[in-house]
């Protein structure tokens, strides 16, 4: 590759991520997004700088190592060697990976929490509430969804402690008032909207200490107390630059173009996060894009569940940038996507094996067959070549337009448009029967010269995104020399280039039996049983204070303000309540009527989203969504 590093700089990172297990494809496709957009500034002319990394700290990494019987640290330190691994398998092209662990980060979030301090808007005081270890965050009884996380409807656990606490409450006029100025700020729009209503619900101050673990930052001025894991975690995007003691990188960089992420963290990244960076009175992000999760079985790709996909399998069975193209192509950027093996084995039959691939085998063999070998000049020019042309050499300037809005699906259409056109022009052209004719010799010149540059063109365009296959490309068509984007504006380079035909570049997929060998792949269940985690153990004495009823649904209703939530009307014998359930993902309210169901009916009432809510209507946490546990037992009856 080669180009004159003078469009300024482009700074790029994923979220750091948490190392409590293996990476599964879903972390997989944020970062080869990151990847092909770091490579795509590159090319074009950027200073890239592109990082990513892991978020080592937390009370939920310490549980993993006391249940592992390894330190903390040695727990990290192996799950994070197999993350480096993965992205060294996959050609992730980096420029920085940052551990939350390294002596750099944690003395400079150290320095961070004392610019906040000192400017007031960090103070101690008790924290009473509600816990999500998973998500490692801090509720209030009113945010939960149906008494659990609403971020991933997990329990939660009392946590009372001594705390440091952030000021977020009076930054929410400040964050809504930078969405108004500068709606790109967060995007999709829908992320936006959402945080518009976070906020609107009203900020509380963040939680930014703990004294219950110590796997973490210490407090610099109270070291019973370590750093609570976002203002740790969120700090890496400037404390790899030098912030605040060491500049040069961070006045360079700063502030960062793009920030990448899941949609499950984008509160953090669009609230807390420039939250403390106005705080620390530093410029904001240019750009927080939340992407939406990649389903499987209609349910999220989860750890914790088991359901994932192992990208490793994957690369060595069909190759990195066959996997790389299909997480671009597929999946459009702010939306769920659904993975199947038959979906992926598809699109990789259709468009890399089918158009691609048989290009540019036909075009070789063509070059090969008809000129000795070597790619000739064009000639005369008919309507045919005169399109062929033309659509080659406006791709580069619609593939941009569709990178700046991070469509990379929509980018690799318009390269696949001129694809699919070269292999049209194949049959308008027929060189299999000008070749039968002398005085066609300049026409079928014409046609060889043409499809050698669409290829070139080609070649380059798919670099961001394929850039082992913008090689393979190059090498048969003839081109030894450096991959530079501004010749993907000529139509002119390949006369008198010699073709070298190789192997299939990608090789037709028998589906079916590919189907078939992918489910026998799949790992068995473990034959020793993992012990559950569990909460803290009971006496049946406080089991017996929870009083069941069987209730009747009459009435079932969408919360008119939140769209994840039922409002219900539930019968329990002589008594109507009013329930509120955050399962409107799950169920249409009108195929929950009539429906017999558990309900804890002496649950303290409380106001969710306005709407007053007495009692919980009891569902399962199945693999695919809640569900609903029934009885036919009379309405009022107690359950044991």
């Amino acid at each position: 590759m080669s180009a004159n590093n003078n469009k300024g700089t482009y700074y790029i990172t994923t979220p750091i991520y948490y190392p409590s297990s293996d990476l599964h494809i879903g972390h997989t496709y944020c970062t080869v997004m990151a990847d092909a957009m770091a490579r795509f500034k590159r090319l074009q002319g950027y200073d890239v700088r592109f990082q990513t990394g892991t978020d080592e700290h937390g009370q939920k990494i310490q549980k993993k190592a006391e249940a592992n019987g390894v330190t903390p640290q040695a727990y990290v330190d192996d799950v994070v060697s197999r993350i480096l691994k993965l992205w060294e398998t996959m050609e992730i092209s980096y420029d920085d990976f940052v551990r939350t662990t390294e002596p750099r980060h944690t003395k400079r979030v150290q320095e961070i929490f004392m610019k906040m301090y000192e400017k007031g808007d960090i103070y101690k005081s008790q924290y009473e509430g509600l816990y999500c270890t998973d998500c490692e965050a801090f509720w209030t009884e009113s945010q939960l969804v149906d008494g659990k996380c609403p971020d991933c409807g997990r329990t939660v656990e009392p946590a009372h402690e001594e705390a440091y606490f952030f000021k977020l409450s009076e930054y929410g006029d400040k964050l809504l008032k930078l969405y108004d100025e500068r709606p790109e700020f967060l995007e999709p729009e829908s992320r936006r909207n959402e945080m518009r209503a976070f906020i609107n619900q009203g900020l509380e101050d963040l939680c930014i200490s703990r004294t219950s673990f110590d796997w973490g930052i210490p407090v610099p001025i109270d070291e019973k107390h370590v750093i609570y894991v976002w203002l740790d975690a969120l700090s890496n995007y400037i404390t790899t630059l030098g912030y605040p003691d060491d500049r040069a990188e961070y006045d360079k960089y700063w502030p960062a173009d793009v920030h990448l992420v899941g949609k499950e963290i984008v509160r953090f990244h669009s609230i807390i996060w420039p939250a403390m960076l106005m705080s620390m009175d530093e410029p904001l992000p240019k750009q927080v894009l939340g992407h939406g999760w990649l389903l499987i079985d209609g349910g999220k790709m989860s750890k914790s569940k088991g359901n994932v996909v192992d990208p490793v399998m994957l690369i060595e069975r069909y190759g990195i940038d066959a996997l790389k193209y299909f997480l671009l192509r597929e999946y459009t950027f702010g939306q769920d996507g659904i993975f199947t093996n038959e979906i992926m084995l598809k699109r990789m039959n259709y468009d890399l094996a089918n158009d691609l691939g048989n290009l540019v085998s036909r075009t070789v063999s063509m070059i090969e067959k008809y000129c000795g070998g070597v790619i000739p000049a064009a000639a005369s020019k008919d309507e045919f070549d005169a399109d062929l042309e033309k659509i080659a050499l406006e791709a580069a300037d619609k593939v941009n337009a569709q990178m700046d809005k991070f469509s990379f699906s929509n980018a690799l259409e318009e390269v696949w448009v001129l694809v699919r056109r070269a292999n049209k022009y194949v049959d308008e052209k027929m060189p299999w029967v000008l070749a039968k004719d002398e005085s066609q010799v300049d026409s079928l010149n014409t046609c060889m010269h043409h499809l050698a540059e669409a290829l070139r063109v080609v070649s380059i365009l798919i670099y961001p995104f394929m850039h082992s296959t913008t090689m393979k490309v190059r090498e048969q068509i003839g081109i030894d020399g450096d991959i530079v984007w501004e010749d993907a504006y000529r139509f002119d380079m390949m006369a008198g280039l010699q073709v070298r035909k190789g192997d299939a570049i990608f090789p037709r997929l028998d589906i079916e039996k590919e189907l078939a060998e992918l489910e026998a792949l799949k790992p068995a269940p473990a034959e020793v049983e993992e012990k559950l985690e569990l909460k803290p153990e009971i006496e049946f004495d406080d089991f017996d204070k929870i009083d069941m009823r069987v209730g009747t649904i009459l009435e079932a209703a969408k919360h008119k303000d939140a769209k994840k939530l039922l409002v219900f009307k539930v019968k329990l014998g002589t008594e109507t309540r009013q329930i509120v359930s955050g399962v409107a993902e799950n169920y249409k309210p009108e195929e929950m009527v009539g429906k017999k169901v558990v309900v804890v009916a002496n649950l303290k009432p409380r106001k969710i989203r306005g709407e007053e809510s007495n009692g919980m209507i009891i569902f399962a946490d199945g693999d695919k969504k809640l569900e609903l546990v029934t009885t036919e037992a009379p309405d009022g009856n107690p359950v044991c």
